[in-house]
């Protein structure tokens, strides 16, 4: 009879651990937490201490039964949940929920889950750490107070139910930020001029860019200004200023990191952060592998640390000199830190075995399982290697004063590369450089301008808003994926070929936020607030006194809010379409996609249709109304109403004036006005028209 009891969160853990253990040992699974805030109240006795009311997770009352039938029988219990605040605070809860206050009971945690790890983990079981508990409940007292005193607010003003949160609503405003800077952005003109040299025996010309005079670099923003440039130019005579020959090193990338792999997983896969983590987890929990049983083939996948255990380097340098050679191997690193706090007692994301190749997987994983695993393999090993050197070479062209440049490197040693390459890694080898000598006359072919216009920071994908939340400080590892997924549900934000724009929704929401609870959505406060519950963690701060100085200020802005925001409660308007089932105007209704027609006979007539909004502009392609619509997945935009017989479509607001040089349509970017022709460049501003 088993006299040892563990207990980990998932049903597929126990299958993995139980083979690593012997008959002395049960494992069982609490399927995630087992207590939390009531969902019916706010669950936090704000007047006495602000003491947190828990109660059992409804569905968990048939678990916790079986799991005191296992505990009876037990003379130790070993709650061996996720390395993380937020496992540690699960294994306090199954502490409380089993009442298991005077029983022999030992914290164990595992980076792993190998036989190895989990044997190991055993050796120095611990007790439940209370600061990392605290640190997590503090996180949940936040984040509920926040969730429960706004959402119904915002729900109360907009009629639907909305929510907020202290780090989705965070997220909202810095999508909705880069939304309103991609839109108020205007395109400056710039030109770059190339010089066209024929070389004896080249089959191709040698492309170098126009510098400058001299060692001044010269900015070309017209064509006339160009134009005069090439007369100039045309006069002289190209002569080989100096050759530079030199070599660099290209770095190793770190292992990954939770926020690196959905990143890269975006980027390289195409998968969604929540598909990342979901697959991730597999993988970290156990895969069936033929003749090996249910083994786990990565390891912890929420970390922000680059840490890499002694044994795993070792493995590794071992691997890389046997399969690539001794030159390849990069022998001991240090991992890098970024100056915040780092959850060090977990390693970066890697393979438990790195001889476990991906090829031998194939038949073990899917096909998305063995993408994933195949690029946290690839970029372990690659972490673990020789960095890539490049020869270098640097070109000046002079012609009388101007100068042209060419540079260009050639691989000598490939290192990390044989194993992994990112975009931007292969760079060509430019052949053509090798003939050139200083003092050399050079034979130009031809003088090519071009005219460009600089763009706008792009839209935040799923990957560039990890990173920036990252990079902000906002968020841990374990918050990335259930933020982005929420906003996205919540429909205040659509996603499109990657993309994230911002819906009407989404506006709405991030407007009110702004304007009553200003410190809520501000990035630094949020920031601030993680550093906070990293004291937490170190002990160094009490965790009531952190949720004590926010809630009277949160407290007082609800009220606030509760009394100024009825003035912008959105009532029904009154539209200029008649119903035509029951003759009666027709009114304009706030739906989940936004706002559509709808009778007011509701529930006699349900007559509803979309609501196209007129903006008073002429459309300039057939003379009809111009008016604001969406997407599908919720993306705002212009268009004629006589679509799809006149296409005319804008994602700006047009103005109604004309383009005084060139007669199209001038649209509103921010304080300004644009000409919609980009060729033509015309811009003004607003107040100019209005006087």
């Amino acid at each position: 009879m088993a006299k040892y009891l563990v207990i980990v969160e998932s049903p597929a853990k126990v299958k993995t651990i139980r083979k690593f253990l012997g008959t002395n040992y049960e494992v069982a699974a609490s399927n995630g937490h087992v207590r939390d805030l009531p969902k019916s109240q706010l669950g936090i006795d704000v007047e006495n201490g602000y003491e947190p009311k828990y109660i059992t997770i409804r569905g968990k009352g048939d678990i916790l039964a079986n799991l005191r039938k296992e505990v009876k029988k037990a003379e130790k219990i070993y709650l061996a949940t996720d390395p993380d605040r937020e496992g540690e605070a699960i294994s306090w809860h199954l502490l409380k929920a089993l009442k298991l206050e005077d029983k022999k009971v030992y914290r164990i945690t595992f980076n792993e889950i190998t036989k190895n790890a989990v044997k190991e983990s055993l050796k120095n079981a611990r007790e439940i750490d209370m600061n990392l508990v605290d640190a997590q409940q503090t996180r949940r007292v936040l984040d509920r107070m926040v969730g429960y005193r706004i959402s119904p607010l915002l729900w109360a003003k907009v009629k639907r139910g909305l929510s907020a949160g202290r780090v989705q609503s965070v997220a909202l405003r810095i999508i909705c930020d880069r939304e309103d800077e991609i839109n108020s952005f205007i395109p400056e003109e710039y030109w770059t001029l190339d010089a066209l040299f024929d070389l004896p025996g080249a089959k191709k010309p040698l492309t170098a860019k126009y510098y400058g005079k001299k060692n001044q670099k010269a900015v070309l923003s017209s064509k006339e200004e160009v134009e005069a440039l090439i007369s100039e130019i045309k006069k002289e005579t190209f002569q080989v200023g100096e050759v530079k020959k030199g070599e660099r090193n290209k770095k190793p990338p770190l292992p990954f990191t939770t926020s690196t792999l959905q990143q890269e997983a975006s980027k390289v896969l195409n998968f969604s952060t929540q598909k990342t983590m979901r697959i991730a987890q597999q993988l970290y929990e156990g895969i069936e592998i033929k003749g090996n049983g249910t083994v786990g083939i990565i390891t912890y996948l929420r970390t922000d640390s680059t840490r890499v255990s002694e044994e795993a380097e070792s493995g590794a340098e071992e691997y890389i000199i046997r399969n690539y050679g001794k030159e390849y191997a990069a022998g001991k690193s240090e991992a890098v830190k970024n100056g915040k706090k780092i959850q060090d007692a977990h390693e970066a994301i890697r393979p438990t075995d790195i001889g476990r190749t991906p090829i031998e997987l194939k038949e073990s994983l899917s096909r998305d399982q063995l993408r994933l695993y195949q690029l946290i393999w690839k970029r372990f090993a690659a972490s673990r290697m020789q960095a890539a050197k490049y020869e270098t070479t640097s070109i000046k062209i002079n012609a009388g004063e101007h100068c042209f440049t060419v540079s260009a490197s050639r691989l000598l040693f490939d290192g990390f590369m044989s194993v992994y390459t990112q975009e931007g890694d292969k760079e060509e080898e430019n052949t053509l450089v090798k003939s050139v000598e200083t003092g050399e006359r050079l034979t130009c072919r031809d003088l090519e301008e071009k005219q460009h216009f600089t763009q706008p920071a792009p839209h935040y994908t799923e990957a560039s808003l990890v990173h920036a939340l990252e990079e902000l400080g906002i968020g841990r590892p374990s918050t990335y994926a259930p933020t982005i997924t929420t906003i996205l549900a919540r429909r205040y934000v659509a996603k499109e070929n990657k993309n994230l724009y911002v819906t009407e929704l989404g506006e709405v929401v991030n407007n009110m936020m702004k304007d009553a609870f200003p410190s809520i959505v501000d990035v630094n406060f949020t920031a601030n607030m993680e550093a906070l519950l990293d004291g937490v963690e170190e002990g160094n701060v009490n965790w009531k006194t952190v949720v004590s100085n926010f809630y009277p200020d949160l407290d007082e802005a609800v009220r606030v809010a509760e009394k100024e925001l009825k003035e912008v409660d959105i009532a029904d308007e009154v539209s200029d379409e008649v119903c035509e089932v029951c003759g009666r105007q027709m009114v304009i209704k706030y739906g989940p996609h936004g706002r559509f027609l709808a009778c007011p006979g509701f529930p006699e007539c349900r007559n509803t249709k979309p609501y196209l909004e007129k903006i008073g502009v002429a459309c300039p392609k057939c003379g009809k109304d111009i008016v604001l619509k969406k997407t599908k997945k919720g993306r705002k935009y212009y268009g004629c109403v006589d679509n799809p017989e006149c296409d005319f479509m804008v994602w700006q607001k047009p103005s109604g004036n004309k383009c005084p040089e060139c007669g199209s349509m001038l649209l509103y970017k921010g304080n300004k006005l644009a000409c919609m022709n980009e060729n033509c460049g015309y811009v003004t501003q607003i107040p100019e028209l209005d006087k």
